[in-house]
């Protein structure tokens, strides 16, 4: 990544993410979603002494324009977050944050494939290390599956359809890039055409990173690793990743409830935030991709 590829990235509610942590000179915070590094670079800027533990499964990510020993960036999946700790031999921390979203610089990349808009592969992988891509997953998942996957992850409302055009389709040849996919499923949009693709393409980009079990694994550890009064801070962008993580700093716990149910354990987070915070209208104006961000965090007690 170089400098001017990073300065592409605008970090998301920075100023909310910063105060949200609640910042200890000296202390020792984790950046579980290193991307662009907005978020690092404010944190050390802030620190006095210090470390950030900055991780990003994606291997394109660098440290190309910040020279500061105080920060380490190591390329792993935020699920194994207990394990890279236990690597660098620290046994808690004073505050974890997490930006969920793509950065500009993955949605810029044409060949990665994340943007509907784009003209690379069907690729969709946060890591090369991923064994499935975008396209592969198309050309094997069953119609059954890929329904569900729509359904469930993308929240597609025809997904039925959608999977059943694109069985028929693949049939016929193979679904390779981006443009392939979108002129397969043109007579399936409905709605809004930018919306229905946004979904779609949420849909596969979170079944190939394992989006939400990974999230679930990485919360659990943010339990294990955070010191009494250390801060949790999420930002997320869909309503999947949002209830999940709204659960989770309720209760401690990232399983669903039955109806009529109660969890019974008193949760080992206290709310910071009642509330989730958004953007201003200030920070959407100057920053699209923060339109849809969602704002949460809890302290350990």
């Amino acid at each position: 990544m170089n400098s001017a590829a990073t300065q592409l990235h605008v970090p998301v509610m920075l100023e909310e993410s910063m105060t949200g942590l609640a910042i200890r000179e000296g202390g020792i915070y984790v950046d579980a979603t290193y991307g662009g590094g907005g978020h690092s670079r404010e944190l050390l800027r802030r620190l006095r002494g210090g470390t950030v533990i900055a991780l990003d499964q994606d291997e394109s990510v660098q440290v190309s324009d910040c020279n500061d020993d105080r920060l380490k960036l190591l390329h792993y999946n935020f699920r194994h977050l207990k394990r890279v700790l236990s690597y660098l031999r620290i046994s808690q921390v004073d505050g974890i944050l997490a930006d969920l979203g793509l950065s500009s610089l993955q949605l810029a990349d044409e060949q990665r494939g994340f943007s509907y808009r784009s003209q690379g592969l069907l690729d969709l992988r946060m890591s090369r290390q991923a064994p499935q891509t975008a396209a592969a997953l198309l050309a094997s998942w069953p119609e059954a599956e890929l329904q569900k996957l729509f359904s469930s992850y993308g929240e597609v409302r025809n997904a039925r359809t959608l999977a059943r055009r694109l069985v028929q389709h693949r049939r016929q040849r193979p679904l390779r890039t981006v443009q392939d996919l979108i002129e397969a499923i043109k007579g399936c949009v409905r709605g809004n055409p930018n919306r229905y693709l946004a979904q779609v393409f949420q849909a596969l980009r979170i079944a190939v990173n394992d989006e939400l079990e990974s999230l679930k694994e990485f919360l659990l550890q943010c339990k294990d690793v955070l010191r009494s009064g250390g801060r949790l801070v999420v930002i997320s962008y869909h309503s999947l990743e949002d209830r999940l993580v709204k659960r989770f700093m309720r209760t401690g716990s990232v399983d669903e409830v039955q109806s009529g149910q109660k969890h019974t354990t008193e949760s080992p987070f206290h709310l910071i935030t009642k509330k989730v915070i958004v953007p201003s209208a200030e920070e959407v104006a100057v920053n699209p991709r923060a339109r849809s961000a969602r704002l949460r965090i809890a302290e350990k007690r």
